[in-house]
């Protein structure tokens, strides 16, 4: 969305350092007022495409806000949460994973693989001096022999 927006050259209006607009007055330059409508036409742009990229239900939702400021941030928010919420599910299911005998070692190394794989996709840091996460560690570096074994058999 933001290079849509960056390459339309409306993305400045989200920057959260832009001063507000100033109220119109009887004695603004020809300039002051062409700056002011060019932004006013940004900003009803970049609402409107960030509105027609959003799903029906957030567009009920956000159809009322008249600041595209106000939609990204709101958006930014619930979207860093959602990630957040996915990034310590992935860490939790990567903390409580354990192997045990009624599951082959060579599949449960593949799903440590798989979850230690998207965890570095995320971006999420494992802080490698605890306890747990060396213990992991150890346990998948043995162990990852095995699994180039099995893909030559």
């Amino acid at each position: 969305m933001m290079f849509l927006l960056t390459a339309l050259k409306v993305q400045y209006v989200l920057d959260p350092n832009l001063p507000p607009l100033l109220e119109i007055t009887d004695n603004d330059s020809d300039e002051t007022k062409a700056a002011r409508k060019k932004r006013e036409e940004d900003e009803l742009v970049c609402r409107g495409h960030i509105l027609n990229a959003l799903s029906d239900r957030f567009y009920d939702l956000f159809t009322s806000s008249k600041c595209p400021k106000e939609i990204w941030k709101a958006l930014e928010n619930k979207y860093n949460n959602e990630k957040q919420g996915a990034d310590k599910f992935l860490t939790l299911k990567y903390f409580e994973f354990t192997m045990n005998d009624s599951e082959s070692a060579l599949d449960q190394v593949h799903q440590l693989q798989i979850l230690v794989s998207k965890l570095k996709d995320l971006k999420v840091e494992m802080f490698e001096n605890k306890k747990a996460a060396k213990d992991k560690y150890e346990a998948t570096k043995y162990l990852m022999p095995l699994t180039s074994l099995a893909h030559t058999v």
